[in-house]
């Protein structure tokens, strides 16, 4: 029995590290581009899109991800979210985020798409938008904090419309971000 891969076979079998973002609508990507880039002007950090997580770092073979995300996509309505503050984080991931209210929306946008990944955490789910990646101490943390609401006044009032999911590789060992990879976008259905 020949038990060697063919490199398409081996590609298809590799486990990568996938994560589900929630995307917000256009205008408000580029409002938030505008405010990350200015935190990361000042701070550091990587460049990466504004997302809400929903499922958490997860270790699958890339066919398999893709149907688990297109089986969570399915049926699932565009849903909004709000922001509670400006906060920030004890690790890297979340330096300074955005802390966004819990409402039913979405913390069920959160449970049904880990429910098709399997996904179990170890943490309640938190729900959040980060602005700047790094690890910095907590007085940069709490200066980019303020930095923030100054950039964009508005910020801690803001609402907004999850309009899609997207399923990026995100190997969390790359720091630098420049492995992540969106694989597959789905809009989701408008009220």
């Amino acid at each position: 029995m020949d038990t060697h891969l063919t490199p398409q076979q081996a590609t298809h079998s590799t486990k990568y590290i996938y994560s589900v973002w929630a995307i917000p609508e256009q205008n408000v990507r580029r409002r938030l581009k505008v405010l990350m880039d200015g935190l990361r002007s000042e701070f550091g950090g990587p460049q990466f899109e504004a997302h809400v997580t929903v499922v958490g770092a997860i270790e699958l073979a890339e066919d398999d991800a893709v149907q688990k995300f297109k089986s969570a996509c399915d049926g699932l309505r565009a849903y909004t979210a709000s922001v509670d503050k400006v906060d920030t984080g004890t690790f890297f991931y979340q330096c300074v985020y955005l802390l966004l209210h819990p409402t039913s929306q979405v913390k069920e946008a959160s449970a049904h798409c880990t429910h098709y990944f399997g996904y179990k955490s170890s943490t309640p789910y938190m729900p959040h938008l980060s602005l700047l990646y790094g690890d910095c101490t907590d007085d940069v943390k709490k200066k980019a904090q303020e930095k923030a609401k100054v950039l964009d006044e508005g910020i801690c009032n803001l609402s907004f419309l999850i309009d899609r999911l997207a399923l990026y590789k995100t190997d969390t060992e790359d720091r630098t971000l420049k492995s992540w990879e969106k694989v597959a976008e789905c809009p989701l259905i408008s009220n």
